[in-house]
């Protein structure tokens, strides 16, 4: 079954209801789930290459800051914006209670309203896991970015793609809505804590034609090709020896094809050279 086609502004409506409504258990959950764990850890990795002491960073759908206090605390200073009232509450209670209020600001704003947000240049701007994920058009984000980014800044968006080698497998299982899922051109049902909104999915290919010519390819990373993703949360406790052997080789592979395109989420980091 899946959702009627829905008009932007009403499936980013519905996604705001949906992640606040997660908020107040998402830190927990996240805590439980070592597969989650593993792959931030990697999305950070991948930063430190692009990132510089002191740097100045851009955070679109900020969540509750899990990545605004980290990388406040690695001395960055960051600006967290989010549209879920409720992944704000927790953020800014989170920078409150860690005493990062100077590193950290934040504003009730979606990605897709960038130009209502002061002006102001950033070396670096941020989305990670799939948040970017909840818009079928990615250029009223990235035609907004320009008027944020000193010349040399980076972009780096933490996105899913189409292909998902663990979520093809469940052909095999007789599952084909759930391998086939993210091939559909009219969005993807998607569901937290009983809210329901679209999600659609973008090869790497497509998200970096979105922007235009100034800014050119600086790095492109694959996130779970080869472990599994992190819904399938019991993988390490049940089979502890194969999950460690599987994400040994994904980080050694994650930078090559086809690893870099096929996996649960891909990372990808755009230079800005105007």
């Amino acid at each position: 079954m899946t959702l009627p086609i829905l008009d932007a502004s009403t499936n980013m409506e519905r996604a705001r209801r949906a992640f606040s409504a997660q908020a107040p258990h998402f830190d927990s959950d996240e805590r439980t789930n070592a597969i989650l764990k593993w792959m931030r850890n990697q999305v950070y990795m991948h930063e430190e290459e692009f990132l510089s002491p002191g740097d100045s960073i851009l955070e679109l759908n900020a969540g509750t800051g899990i990545d605004a206090v980290y990388f406040a605390g690695k001395g960055h200073t960051v600006f967290a914006i989010d549209n879920a009232e409720g992944m704000l509450d927790e953020l800014r209670k989170k920078v409150a209670s860690l005493g990062l209020e100077s590193r950290v600001g934040s504003a009730r704003c979606s990605f897709t309203e960038l130009e209502s947000l002061p002006v102001r240049q950033y070396d670096h701007v941020f989305s990670n896991f799939g948040g970017l994920n909840c818009i079928p058009d990615l250029h009223p984000v990235t035609d907004a970015l320009p008027t944020f980014l000193k010349p040399g800044a980076t972009v780096t968006f933490v996105m899913m793609p189409r292909v998902c080698p663990w979520e093809l497998l469940h052909i095999f299982r007789g599952n084909i809505g759930l391998a086939l899922r993210r091939f559909s051109k009219s969005g993807t049902r998607a569901s937290i804590d009983g809210h329901e909104f679209l999600s659609y999915y973008f090869s790497p290919a497509r998200v970096a034609e979105c922007f235009d010519e100034r800014f050119s390819l600086a790095g492109l990373r694959g996130l779970a090709s080869l472990s599994p993703p992190p819904y399938l949360d019991t993988f390490p406790e049940d089979h502890p020896l194969l999950y460690r052997t599987l994400t040994r080789w994904d980080s050694r592979l994650s930078a090559m094809p086809p690893f870099n395109r096929w996996a649960d989420h891909f990372i990808l980091t755009m230079k800005f050279l105007p």
